[in-house]
């Protein structure tokens, strides 16, 4: 009878010890099971904030691209106040040589022009990536755009110009260009004109650049300088400290004798002269000052986004706030007249006018 009553008196709290325990881990699922819903809620709800800012950057990146792309078209029109040299020109009027600037991508139905200052040292990379038609020397195809040594990427002959199809086609090509340009993906960079003038300075005449000096710095220091017999090279003027000021280079800008004994070097002639946005219709305008979403958008565009990694920007990049330092010692007058130089750059791709540096 004891053993009895002690084994059920023992079954007892077995079952009060288990019925406790179920109770525990009932309660325990019940908060895991709860924590569970709550991050469930609150991960769908931030992968929809997420969504939706998404959406609507891509929104406003759509928006952006019309509104740049509309401004040229009413600049454009024959009804604009604008009025500036190639305004009303058809595209058939435009000299061969002025299509240099276009570079075609045949195999993925693109053309990019290029305008020097506005990151086109990694956009003419990516364009040769593009193409197909460069090895590296293990006989490989260049993949990734950082890897093509720099000293190559601005040779002529590795890029497909418009220029080039007429050399090659003659009179046939002037409809093979209107073709590409009906079918092809067209974009271009551009950058506020001063500040691209700022950078071409700095990039050719800072530094010892034989080519430049020879070409152009001698000749702006016979006119500008008073030195009526400089240096023969780059190298001897920096030697004996003679050096070119941003003033010769803007005095040789507004010299109207410059451009009547020849064209302007592409590194300062204005961008709308290079890329003719009025004869063609780009579907993409990307900025240097936007340039990292205007790139990755554009990608995206293209399909090229998981194929293409656009090299980073160079560091010390020309900015905008540099102007007043760089302009102290031009005069307000000729401030003025080079703004009046570049104003259809200003206008076209929509840069504010510099009123601080021409109302001073």
């Amino acid at each position: 009878m004891f053993s009895v009553q002690f084994i059920l008196r023992n079954w007892y709290r077995l079952l009060v010890k288990m019925q406790q325990q179920l109770k525990c881990c009932f309660f325990l699922g019940t908060i895991l099971i709860a924590f569970f819903i709550i991050c469930w809620d609150s991960r769908r709800e931030r992968t929809f904030y997420q969504q939706t800012a998404s959406s609507l950057d891509l929104t406003h990146l759509k928006m952006r691209q019309e509104h740049r792309r509309r401004i040229i078209r009413e600049l454009c029109s024959a009804s604009s106040s604008v009025n500036f040299t190639e305004k009303l020109i058809k595209f058939d009027q435009i000299p061969n040589k002025a299509l240099d600037h276009l570079i075609v991508d045949d195999l993925h139905g693109v053309i990019y022009c290029f305008v020097p200052k506005v990151a086109c040292t990694n956009w003419k990379r990516v364009m040769i990536v593009l193409s197909q038609n460069l090895k590296a020397p293990d006989g490989a195809l260049y993949l990734d755009p950082l890897d093509i040594p720099r000293k190559i990427i601005h040779n002529s002959t590795l890029h497909k110009t418009f220029n080039k199809l007429w050399r090659r086609f003659g009179r046939y090509s002037r409809p093979l260009m209107h073709h590409k340009l009906k079918n092809y993906t067209k974009f271009l960079f551009v950058r506020d004109p001063f500040v691209r003038l700022i950078s071409a300075f700095r990039d050719k005449f800072v530094k010892p650049d034989e080519y430049f000096y020879s070409h152009y710095g001698s000749t702006m220091l016979q006119r500008y300088a008073n030195i009526s017999k400089p240096p023969d090279s780059a190298k001897e003027a920096f030697a004996a400290g003679i050096r070119l000021s941003f003033t010769h280079f803007i005095k040789y800008l507004l010299d109207p004798k410059t451009e009547e004994e020849k064209p302007f070097n592409e590194h300062w002639q204005q961008m709308y002269r290079l890329c003719h946005p009025c004869q063609i219709e780009y579907d993409f305008v990307g900025k240097l000052e936007t340039l990292d979403e205007d790139t990755e958008q554009l990608l995206k565009i293209l399909g090229l986004d998981d194929y293409i990694h656009f090299p980073p920007g160079y560091e010390n990049r020309t900015a905008v706030d540099w102007e007043r330092e760089w302009f102290a010692n031009i005069s307000v007058a000729d401030r003025r007249k080079l703004y009046h130089l570049y104003e259809t750059d200003f206008k076209l791709f929509e840069y504010d006018k510099p009123e601080t540096l021409l109302d001073e």
